[in-house]
């Protein structure tokens, strides 16, 4: 009766939410909380993906002025002979004979330079958004990496409960079967239960470590570094509809407007293609030195004539195919995402309401199963089966409910990174 009345008060103990830390228990563990938003931000800071993607459009961002610019102008500088080729000859005598310098300036057709800086503009707009969404994909997989390794740290303490439960149990049952009001049978089974509890602990050990160590290189840190429990999230429920969602989507997604810009892009390479319809002109200056005579100065323009009408056009042609092909493009990834979006928010809505189904109703229903039937032991009424069958149902309820919670927040992570949209607020809060 003592070691029941022991294990009954346990079991109800265990199906609380609050659970005994482990951290304490590893020596050479940080015993520091691991915060969710901290983790972010120092990503932001040392994750070499943000930096590699930084550098990549800090460098896309120097096009436009290059691309803006003037061709450099071109000095030549020689002389006219007469009587022989060294320089000098026949100069002063000779009305052919003369040294100088000229100076020549490619000047291309208006508004080509414009157009080839709006090209790189718009690509450096694009380098931007993807640089946003290397971003958010970070965070994304920070947040995950974070609320799975929150899981692991909730089932192992639930494991722990559970093992001490059923050692509780098993030493109620060895002492019923002393005095033979059990059967060996019976301490063999519950002995099995704890086996498999202890595997389970190893497994779920292992998926820990993984995390943390995913954690660790998402923020480039050595791989062993502890990383120290996670805080709990408050859980808040979906702010926005799937509609509001997609149209908020619509302007914030970072793919999106990379798409975009580069249907802009495109559209400006049009127009430039089409400017080499018109001729680019050289402009040249030039001095010669006369001697005795008087000095001689010479201009000129030079210009293109476009007459290759067949290349022209099959390049206004070529970009004109780009430029639907862009449109095209941002139409269907346009068309997946809101597809992934619906997907992502739909696991989302359906884990919500599983975890509040299991917290609402299930558990309490089963850990009245549990008392009842243990009362029901204790007077012998009921044998093992019935009370370890409603233990082993009551954990994995709660197994069930700490997932769905887990894949609450993992389907918010990844609707953040696809949508742009902050779903929830990433402070420590107590559940």
């Amino acid at each position: 009766m003592r070691f029941a009345a022991m294990w009954l008060a346990l079991a109800l103990a265990g199906g609380a939410f609050s659970q005994t830390r482990l951290n304490s228990l590893e020596p050479g563990r940080s015993l520091q909380p691991s915060r969710q938003n901290e983790l972010v931000a120092e990503a932001l800071l040392r994750n070499p993906e943000i930096l590699a993607a930084q550098k990549k459009y800090e460098a896309a961002r120097l096009r436009p002025a290059q691309e803006r610019s003037l061709p450099d102008p071109m000095i030549s500088a020689g002389w006219n002979a007469n009587g022989n080729p060294l320089p000098g000859a026949g100069i002063g005598a000779e009305p052919t004979s003369n040294i100088g310098a000229m100076v020549s300036q490619q000047l291309p057709a208006a508004g080509k330079l414009r157009l080839k800086g709006a090209v790189a503009s718009r690509e450096a707009d694009a380098e931007a958004q993807q640089f946003r969404a290397v971003q958010l994909s970070v965070i994304s997989r920070v947040k995950q990496a974070f609320h799975r390794l929150h899981h692991a740290y909730e089932i192992l303490g639930l494991l722990e409960r559970n093992g001490d439960s059923l050692r509780m149990l098993l030493r109620a049952t060895e002492a019923r079967y002393s005095v033979g009001k059990a059967i060996q049978a019976d301490v063999f089974r519950i002995q099995t239960q704890i086996t498999l509890v202890e595997t389970r602990i190893a497994q779920t050990g292992r998926d820990r470590r993984a995390r943390e160590a995913e954690i660790n290189s998402l923020l480039s840190r050595a791989p062993r570094t502890p990383v120290g429990e996670p805080e709990d999230i408050a859980t808040t429920p979906l702010r926005l509809t799937l509609d509001e969602l997609v149209a908020k989507a619509r302007d914030a997604a970072p793919m999106l407007a990379r798409d975009q810009k580069m249907v802009e892009r495109a559209d400006t390479a049009v127009r430039l293609a089409r400017r080499d319809y018109r001729p680019d002109f050289t402009v040249n200056g030039g001095y010669y030195y006369m001697g005795s005579m008087p000095p001689m100065y010479m201009f000129r323009v030079d210009m293109n004539v476009p007459l290759r009408l067949g290349r022209i056009r099959a390049q206004v042609a070529e970009r004109s195919s780009q430029l639907a092909e862009s449109r095209h493009t941002l139409e269907a990834n346009a068309r997946s995402l809101e597809f992934k979006i619906e997907d992502e928010y739909l696991a989302a809505e359906t884990a919500q309401k599983l975890a509040d189904l299991y917290s609402r109703t299930v558990m309490p229903q089963a850990r009245l199963a549990v008392e009842s039937s243990l009362a029901s032991y204790q007077t012998g009424g009921a044998d093992l089966t019935s009370v370890l069958g409603n233990q082993i149902a009551i954990f994995e309820y709660e197994m069930n409910y700490h997932e769905q919670l887990a894949e609450f927040q993992i389907a918010l992570a990844r609707l953040e990174e696809m949508t742009g949209v902050e779903l929830f607020n990433a402070v420590g809060a107590t559940k």
